[in-house]
């Protein structure tokens, strides 16, 4: 079985080794673009999972190609069940929310599906939110995501929050090591912007009680409904967004983070931006897949390229990123 493992993991590097260089790698950050399409990757899922030691180095890839719960969480993810920011005061956070189903456009393929819900109280409010370990800073993070516009069930109107994100535990006021970088999509707007807003924003730091931020933000307004793939580059002193491949924020500076994140993704309701009525409604958020590379800056193609490669070689799940010594503790509460 080892030897079967390391042909697999060896086919795994040519296959990518072989993308890198069509990829022209030395291209700048801005010179793909392109265009979202749900069928643009394929899902291939035949063969077993590459262990992580003979896999890509300093590589996160999931899939998410689990039937349960259970099976996520082995592979280092954490699925939140403790109160508190963001959100409606009162709300709770679900394990129940996060769920899985057969991709209805690509064959063999799944999709991880966060469901948040809400009456228009605090204590029947529920939210969602997963989160990855914290061992993130510089290099690529994407993940491929379908936002929607209007509420799964229900009357439609709350301010939600549809996210892909990188962040730190918050310990104390305006610490100097906060670092967090949001892809935030607001269908019904919120903080004073318009419906259909997409907000960029990377952060100095914050004092959550009462509400402090420095940070520097960039959106669109435009409907974003569907599929999206989401990028975020950091090197050099920069960060860039990119959704679907074009180009959308770049922050630098004092903004640019300082200590290791956790990758997460969260759906939930801005307070005071509920509507008013009592009939239950439900948002949704699904995710096809989330990749990040350390310490390597990869355009939007060459992400696309990568994640390809590694579904074609039958990995649904593969972490080679090294943890910290010792490993930093990875809260899933903000």
């Amino acid at each position: 079985m080892k030897s079967i493992h390391r042909l697999i993991g060896r086919s795994i590097l040519f296959v990518l080794l072989m993308n890198a260089c069509a990829a022209q790698g030395d291209l700048p950050a801005t010179a793909l673009h392109q265009t979202e399409t749900s069928t643009s990757i394929p899902a291939v899922i035949s063969s077993p999972t590459v262990p992580p030691a003979e896999g890509p180095a300093n590589t996160l890839f999931d899939d998410f190609q689990y039937s349960t719960r259970d099976e996520m969480t082995l592979n280092g993810w954490i699925i939140r069940t403790q109160a508190g920011w963001p959100g409606i005061p009162g709300a709770v956070f679900r394990s129940e929310n996060v769920s899985f189903l057969d991709d209805t456009e690509i064959p063999n393929s799944r999709l991880l599906r966060m469901t948040s819900s809400t009456d228009g109280s605090g204590g029947n409010t529920s939210q969602t939110q997963i989160c990855h370990q914290r061992k993130y800073l510089e290099g690529t993070y994407a993940a491929r995501v379908y936002f929607r516009n209007e509420p799964s069930s229900g009357p439609d109107g709350d301010q939600v929050v549809e996210t892909f994100y990188a962040i730190t535990p918050y310990e104390e006021p305006f610490k100097p090591e906060y670092s967090e970088m949001d892809f935030e999509y607001l269908p019904n707007g919120g903080w004073g912007l318009e419906p259909m807003t997409f907000a960029f924003t990377t952060w100095e730091t914050v004092r959550i009680e009462p509400w402090s931020a420095d940070n520097t933000s960039d959106w669109q307004v435009e409907n974003f409904d569907g599929w999206h793939t989401l990028v975020v580059q950091v090197m050099d002193g920069t960060v860039r967004y990119y959704v679907s491949g074009k180009l959308t924020a770049e922050h630098s500076g004092n903004y640019y983070p300082d200590a290791p994140m956790s990758i997460n993704f969260n759906l939930w309701f801005i307070n005071g931006g509920l509507m008013d009525s009592h009939d239950v409604r439900s948002y949704q958020e699904d995710i096809d897949w989330v990749y990040h590379e350390a310490g390597v800056l990869l355009t939007p193609e060459q992400v696309n390229q990568k994640v390809r490669a590694l579904r074609e070689a039958g990995v649904m799940f593969l972490d080679t990123v090294p943890a910290g010594v010792p490993a930093l503790e990875s809260p899933c509460d903000l």
